[in-house]
């Protein structure tokens, strides 16, 4: 007879009261999740969403098939092939091939000892930038430059970005990393 009973009204409403809580939290959680697969889903597929990263070789070895694409590639400044026009802002320079493995640039003496040597090197491929903006001051000899562009049908790198690293930053370590030897 106990069960059958009708409850009182406040245990009632605390029912209803938590499912509606639980029910807000699940809503909520699932929205949250369809954002964040729609953002991942979106990133994948929209045009320039992926990126590349190549070494100058990789991207030289596949030119016809990277035109266009953003791409972000990494090579040491040759300082006597840097043209720059103040009027217009324009920059152009020739970088060479660096290795993009961590690993091989330890073993080749360090990235001191890697920018030295690829920019003395004629053996090394070689590419053609051009960017549009201040010269960066670190613009020179044997500085690292990460960019981030598009490949041009001739040839020519078009760099929409330019971070470089100064060699002086390394110079102090090429002792101790040819030591290492």
């Amino acid at each position: 007879m106990e069960n059958s009973l009708p409850k009182p009204v406040s245990e009632l409403g605390a029912t209803r009261s938590t499912s509606r809580g639980s029910l807000k939290f699940i809503i909520g959680g699932l929205l949250i999740l369809a954002a964040v697969i729609y953002l991942i889903v979106a990133s994948l597929i929209a045009p320039g969403g992926t990126q590349y990263f190549l070494t100058v070789e990789e991207l030289n070895n596949r030119a016809a098939e990277m035109v266009g694409r953003e791409v972000r590639i990494s090579g040491v400044v040759l300082g006597d092939t840097i043209e720059y026009n103040a009027q217009t802002l324009d920059i152009a320079f020739t970088v060479a091939h660096i290795p993009g493995d961590n690993q091989e640039i330890e073993q080749l003496g360090g990235l001191a000892v890697v920018l030295k040597k690829a920019a003395h090197d004629g053996s090394l491929p070689r590419l053609n930038v051009k960017y549009n903006g201040p010269k960066p001051d670190l613009l020179k000899d044997e500085a690292q430059a990460i960019m981030t562009g598009k490949m041009g049908a001739d040839g020519t790198f078009y760099a929409e970005e330019l971070l470089l690293k100064c060699p002086t930053k390394y110079e102090e370590a090429i002792p101790e990393q040819s030591a290492a030897k």
